[in-house]
């Protein structure tokens, strides 16, 4: 059973920055699919981020690329979520996942219970 336990969440004003963290439990991290969801108010999850087994990564364009950076490091067992240019609208509950084969806006196996991200104007 894969375990998923994000940290780094907050409180943070518009403009700053925030890293998330999920480690994953489990001796096989670096062959799964890692990565990173959101769910505003009221909204559905969506998808913000993946990086594939081999370190390649994919962003949801329209509302992250170029402010957001997701990144692993297997030896840790983890990834990360480098959030820069914070912006009121990225107030969300964040959460990671974790697949053995890809993770996309289609979603993944396996979930994290969530990091709650709160953004000031």
């Amino acid at each position: 059973q894969v375990q998923l336990v994000e940290s780094g969440g907050g409180l943070v004003q518009a403009g700053g920055s925030l890293r998330l963290a999920c480690a994953a439990s489990g001796r096989t991290f670096s062959r799964y699919a890692m990565g990173w969801f959101r769910r505003a108010p009221g909204k559905e999850r969506k998808f913000v981020a993946a990086i594939n087994r081999s370190g390649e990564c994919t962003y949801d364009a329209a509302s992250v690329k170029g402010r957001f950076t997701i990144s692993r490091d297997n030896a840790k067992n983890t990834v990360y979520l480098q959030m820069n240019g914070l912006k009121p609208e990225d107030t969300a509950v964040y959460y990671c996942a974790l697949d053995p084969i890809v993770v996309d806006r289609r979603g993944a196996a396996y979930w994290g219970q969530g990091t709650q991200v709160t953004v000031s104007s």
